[in-house]
């Protein structure tokens, strides 16, 4: 069983996201059945996560509550930690930021709901224990990515652009 919980704490979301909490949900199970099919560190199958959908103001106080950075982010994600209960694990929480998020998307000429996806794909595998924080790492938290983005429809964020058109 999963769970996972959407809040809409920004309802600039839903404006600019067919759909949006759809999307979420949809991003988050098939990452979640990504990394629970793969054995991601004997998590148990019976998990819940929750995704708020915020704005840049909640996503700048959390970050420096939390991380002493006194500025927005796109995504932030805090593992709980917590030993599996009832047969389950709650995994933590995952915030998103819009206006910084739109802000990337514009800039890398992207679909919002494709940033999001990414993002939405992001937080969870750090929920799952995977983390960016030295290049073998990275490397191994940008395979998994391109690979559940691809199996979502959407293109490889880390793809190089001049390789990919000229090889099309």
């Amino acid at each position: 069983m999963m769970q996972i919980d959407i809040a809409l704490l920004c309802p600039e979301w839903t404006e600019a996201v067919d759909e949006a909490p759809a999307l979420v949900q949809h991003t988050a199970e098939q990452t979640a059945k990504a990394c629970l099919s793969a054995g991601c560190d004997g998590v148990p199958a019976n998990i819940e996560l929750s995704i708020a959908l915020a704005d840049d103001a909640t996503l700048r106080q959390l970050n420096k509550q939390f991380r002493g950075i006194d500025k927005p982010t796109n995504v932030l994600a805090f593992p709980a930690g917590e030993e599996p209960c009832d047969g389950g694990v709650m995994l933590g929480d995952i915030i998103i930021g819009f206006q910084t998020v739109t802000r990337e998307a514009a800039e890398a000429d992207k679909s919002l709901s494709d940033h999001l996806s990414h993002l939405i794909v992001h937080g969870v595998l750090h929920l799952f224990g995977l983390d960016h924080q030295n290049d073998a790492e990275a490397e191994q938290m940008e395979a998994w990515e391109s690979r559940i983005l691809a199996q979502l429809g959407v293109a490889d964020p880390y793809a190089d652009p001049v390789r990919t058109a000229s090889s099309g």
